[in-house]
């Protein structure tokens, strides 16, 4: 998870604050997630046909655990570890995983990646990091101990990149046309910064495939998935789309001008006609990159 630029629902702090409350946002993050689900099962199928079988799937970088939950209910014969830094999110996957009955096969770690998975009781067949990299000072260091996770045959799965989200058209009767493709340039500028802010950050050229090679495993594939609701949406993407808007301008206003601040504000107006609540065009259309890479036998 992280921000939408590449494929969250904003994990952003306040006022260009790029530190992230990731417990104030477990609603969110599990909406998203659950929004997200038919593209992420998707992406499972595709899996399965690398790795039919895996005796350990661990989700590092979970959050509240709702792909840890599809994991489980896409692989029956699955132990499922979901690794996350954030207790309060991970009582939320426990509780959830519970309420879908996978709870004897499905176990939480909590503390920091990449060293907590240390504490893994054995190697994993499927290691699934979904925008949790990015996360990382050292995305190089991290891929390597990521690597030494893995069974040997075993799968690292990694979901960073794609295409930001469109949310609406690009002329939406107000404001200057182009809205959201500027909010990308800013949103992208608040990442360099969140990236430079982390501790031990080293700046790397996000080439995925090389990285993984460099860790010694063995790139596999890449695959984009692509989740397309169209207008008219129901009420829960009109929700996500309000909330990802919401974290963008607490996050980015600064770095907008006052026409698109403007712009931003009616758009989240509930009482606007124009608003995301309420227009008729509102649509999600967003993008996931997955790149996989097997640990040599």
């Amino acid at each position: 998870m992280g921000h939408e630029h590449h494929g969250h629902s904003g994990r952003h702090g306040r006022s260009g604050d790029t530190a992230i409350d990731w417990a104030a946002m477990a609603l969110m993050l599990e909406s998203q997630a659950e929004l997200f689900a038919p593209l992420y099962k998707r992406v499972m199928a595709w899996l399965a046909q690398e790795t039919p079988e895996p005796g350990l799937i661990v989700d590092a970088g979970s959050g509240p655990g709702v792909v840890s939950g599809l994991f489980a209910e896409a692989y029956p014969g699955a132990r499922v570890v979901a690794v996350d830094g954030s207790g309060p999110l991970l009582e939320r996957a426990r509780a959830r995983a519970a309420r879908l009955g996978l709870a004897d096969r499905f176990g939480t770690i909590t503390g920091e990646l990449p060293d907590v998975l240390a504490e893994l009781d054995y190697p994993a067949d499927l290691l699934w990091a979904a925008n949790s990299l990015h996360h990382l000072g050292g995305q190089r260091a991290a891929l390597a101990a990521f690597a030494e996770r893995l069974a040997p045959g075993g799968t690292l799965a990694l979901l960073e990149g794609g295409l930001p989200a469109r949310f609406l058209p690009r002329d939406i009767g107000f404001g200057r046309p182009g809205f959201q493709a500027r909010l990308d340039a800013v949103e992208a500028e608040w990442f360099a910064r969140m990236r430079a802010e982390l501790p031990g950050a080293v700046a790397e050229a996000e080439d995925w495939p090389a990285l993984l090679t460099a860790a010694g495993l063995k790139h596999t594939g890449t695959r984009s998935f692509l989740l397309d609701l169209p207008a008219p949406v129901e009420d829960r993407a009109r929700t996500y789309v309000a909330a990802t808007l919401t974290r963008l301008r607490e996050a980015l206003a600064d770095g907008l001008d006052a026409d698109d601040r403007a712009t931003l504000d009616r758009l989240l107006d509930p009482e606007d006609e124009a608003s995301v609540h309420r227009r008729t065009d509102v649509f999600v259309l967003k993008a996931h990159t997955v790149y996989t890479a097997v640990r040599p036998v």
